[in-house]
């Protein structure tokens, strides 16, 4: 049974729907567990989503193989339990029927989480067919129309020499079906940004890149979601690393970083 009442859930969903037409883009950042989305919610975000990476890479797993569904479901149950919105990322659905994806994406929605990724791309580096997309994301608004579906491909991701074309065509058949935006990471110079935003009539999302392109730049074009992905994840592996380095060599820096009771605090942000 759900823990949240029907209308509350629409209540989040239209909250977090808003979120993506002001006049500024969405910064979302990306949690791998409880304390990172903890912490994040703590310093004021007020949407986060999930990093299929992190999560799997936690876990001592491989990302975008569908294997990770139990881990990615007990945290969805979890983080929503935060005063935040959560969005969740499903990779292509942890399974091949239209069905079980809405059953999945419905579980998700009574527990209280506003939205999720759903990806088009493979293990083997391939696009699932067009039309098994568009089967999936009706499924999933039909169930649960008041979960955002953020429908993304990975043409510009998967494949070295991206066609500006297929993903167009693909972003505007995942609008056509009901997903309230599309995601195209690895989409980065400013005519192809210009181009999927003048396509499409719901919101861009994209992979915040360091060094290649601004979140002020992305604004200019339109962008109304910018992801950090794994970003965060990384840089925490890489703190963590360079924090144990410092301790047998006084010379290198080392950030200040959140006490014990800081921490131990992060597990009471919990949804009043």
């Amino acid at each position: 049974m759900s823990d949240f009442a029907p209308d509350d859930g629409f209540r989040r969903f239209q909250e977090f729907r808003e979120l993506h037409h002001r006049e500024q883009p969405l910064l979302l950042p990306n949690a791998w567990d409880h304390a990172s989305a903890a912490a994040l919610a703590a310093r004021g975000f007020r949407a986060i989503g999930t990093t299929s990476l992190g999560v799997a890479a936690a876990a001592g797993m491989v990302d975008g193989a569908g294997a990770t569904r139990a881990q990615t479901v007990a945290l969805a149950l979890g983080l929503a339990r935060l005063d935040a919105l959560i969005t969740v990322d499903i990779e292509g659905g942890f399974g091949e029927d239209p069905g079980d994806v809405a059953a999945l994406a419905a579980e998700l929605a009574d527990a209280g989480i506003v939205g999720v990724n759903i990806e088009d791309g493979r293990a083997d580096g391939s696009l699932a067919p067009v039309a098994r997309q568009r089967e999936v994301i009706a499924a999933v608004k039909e169930r649960v129309p008041h979960l955002f579906v953020n429908a993304r491909t990975d043409t510009h991701w998967l494949r070295e020499a991206p066609s500006l074309d297929v993903t167009l065509r693909r972003v505007e058949a995942y609008q056509q079906e009901g997903a309230d935006g599309v995601f195209v990471p690895g989409l980065v110079d400013d005519d192809s940004v210009r181009s999927v935003v003048e396509a499409v009539g719901v919101p861009l999302n994209v992979l915040f890149a360091p060094g290649r392109v601004s979140y002020d730049r992305l604004a200019e074009l339109g962008v109304r979601r910018i992801s950090t992905g794994s970003l965060l994840f990384r840089a925490a592996l890489d703190s963590a690393v360079e924090t144990a380095w410092a301790v047998a060599h006084p010379d290198a820096p080392v950030r200040e970083v959140p006490s014990y009771g800081e921490v131990q605090a992060l597990a009471e942000r919990f949804r009043g």
